[in-house]
This record gives C-alpha cells, structure tokens and sequence, in this order.
C-alpha cells in the first residue's frame, strides 16, 4: 500500500477496526475511508453496491461483523448468520466488482473445529464438527474466507484472510450479557469491587483454556499482512500462549482490585476444551505480538475506565 492509498476500514468503529485506523495513522497512511453503519447499511447490498461504485477503494480491510459472546451466539443463532453472511458478502463481492487491489477478511479462531488438533494450523479447518455454541457465527466466517479464496481461485484477485484468537484493548464490548469472556470479567469485578460484593460467579467451571491477544498487536499484524502476505489460506493471529480461564479470572481481579471470593456455578457451558492457535506462519512471514496479558489487561481496564458509555454497551 501507498501512504495517498485509498483504505475503506468497514467497521471502523468497532475493536478491531478502530485499531486498524490507528494503526493505519500511525505508519502515516492518509487516505482512510470509514462511514458509520447509519451512513452505510452492510447488509444492503444495493447501498454497498453504491458506496464502492462511488469511492472506489483501493484496498479493504473488512473488519464489519455482528459479534458476542456464548450467551448472544445462543439466543441469536439465525441473526448472527444472516447478518454476518450478508455483510462480508456484499462487501467482497463489491470490492471485486469494483476493481478492489487487495482485500483484508478478518474472521475468528471459532471457525476451527471443537476439538482440533491443539495448537490449531491453519490447515485444520472444516476437518471435523464446529463447536455447537458459536457454530452460526463460524460458518459466516467459514464462508468469508472461501469466497475470499474462491474469487482469487476463479478471477486472480489478491484477497487473504487473518484468524485472530480471543481479542481485547481499546473500544471493546463490555456490555453484561453481550461481550466476550475477558471484558465481561472487566465489568463484573468492576461493578463487584464498587457494590462491596463479598462474593462474584462465573460460569463453568474455570478449567478451558484460552488465547488472548491484545488488539493493537492484532491491528499491526492486519497493515503488516496487507503489505507482506498474498495467498489462500488465512493466518492465525495469537500469541501462542494460553492460560485457564480460572487463570485469568484472577488476572482480572488483581488488576480491577476486586479481593472478594470468585465462585463457580458448573451448570453453565464452559465452551470449547481449547482454542489455541499455531502462530507459526505469522512468525515466519516476520512479525510477532509485543503486548504481554497482565500489561494488556492493564490497559483494557484503563479503557473501561475512560469509557462513559460502557454500561449501555
């Protein structure tokens, strides 16, 4: 990419899109197109179809998508594919339609199976069965990639796609029943310590294991791929590290200075056994995450501090 390069950042106000346009500014890329999802429906193809055929990008980073944690994967599982499906579609097939240099598909670690090999290759998947409480979203994602792939298979186009693992930092959800497991621990020890709880549950029953990357390291792998990275298969984005989520836990309450007891409550779904992914392809293309979990973790409170929208998110 050019600095004067046009870049559409669809989803620029969520997590990982609001990184990549920091992370765009910060090498001193000038020429970034975002609109809000109240200026650009991605579900309607037609305004898509527009929008592209009006600005013309050059280069994609498709970072859209409808997210949540166990709980909203369950109670939405039509919604969580019908609107991911749509958005990631109207989006790359315009991006080809109009001449796109090269896309960016960001997708997730749920699209490998329940019980991959550990750590997860990127040749793993569609190996064997999804894990049931997040399998509509993966299948959207699942099918992201594949178009990506296909349409470079068919037509030559340069479209690649990144896995992240478990992602948090700046402008994440911490909304109560919405977010994913570490920002969700954010809140509760945060709303904990201030209620004088003496007592916080969690579900399942702490022993699944879990990746974490910080975002910002996630937002320089997607700049340093886009410029360094062309081909079929996605790259894992991790750090290839993993604790228990009874691990973390205490992380979160050390760092929120929540000192009361951290209960279990077993009748609750733990999620998948492990998700941890082989980083190795991304190691050696170059690059590797700076952002250490206490540090991270650090930072993400920080951000839920500065936040005065948190609760109704």
């Amino acid at each position: 990419m050019e600095k004067n390069s046009k870049i559409y950042v669809a989803g620029h106000r969520g997590m990982v899109g609001s990184a990549i346009v920091r992370e765009l500014k910060r090498q001193g890329y000038n020429n970034i197109i975002t609109r809000t999802h109240k200026e650009l429906d991605l579900i309607n193809q037609q305004a898509v179809d527009d929008f592209f055929a009006a600005e013309k990008p050059d280069y994609v980073f498709l970072a859209a998508a409808k997210v949540g944690g166990i709980e909203a994967n369950q109670s939405a599982l039509a919604d969580f594919m019908y609107d991911n499906m749509m958005l990631e579609m109207n989006v790359i097939h315009a991006a080809w339609k109009n001449g796109v240099k090269k896309l960016e598909f960001l997708g997730s670690s749920c699209i490998y199976p329940r019980m991959a090999p550990q750590p997860m290759p990127e040749s793993c998947l569609l190996t064997s069965e999804l894990e049931k409480t997040n399998e509509a979203y993966a299948l959207a994602k699942i099918s992201g990639l594949k178009y990506c792939e296909f349409l470079n298979r068919q037509y030559g186009t340069d479209y690649i796609s990144v896995m992240p693992t478990n992602l948090y930092g700046p402008n994440d959800n911490y909304h109560p029943t919405h977010s994913h497991v570490l920002p969700a621990l954010i809140r509760r020890f945060h709303e904990a310590k201030e209620a004088g709880l003496e007592e916080v549950t969690c579900w399942g029953d702490g022993t699944p294991l879990r990746e974490f990357l910080y975002v910002d390291d996630l937002a320089n792998l997607c700049v340093f791929l886009m410029n360094n990275y062309s081909g079929n298969e996605t790259v894992n984005a991790g750090t290839g590290k993993e604790l228990t989520i009874k691990e973390l836990t205490e992380l979160v309450a050390k760092t929120v200075g929540y000192n009361g007891t951290i209960l279990w409550n077993t009748e609750m779904p733990n999620g998948t056994p492990r998700k941890l992914l082989d980083v190795s392809k991304a190691k050696a293309l170059g690059w590797t995450y700076k952002t250490e979990l206490p540090e991270g973790v650090k930072l993400a409170y920080e951000d839920f501090l500065s936040n005065p929208m948190r609760a109704e998110r």
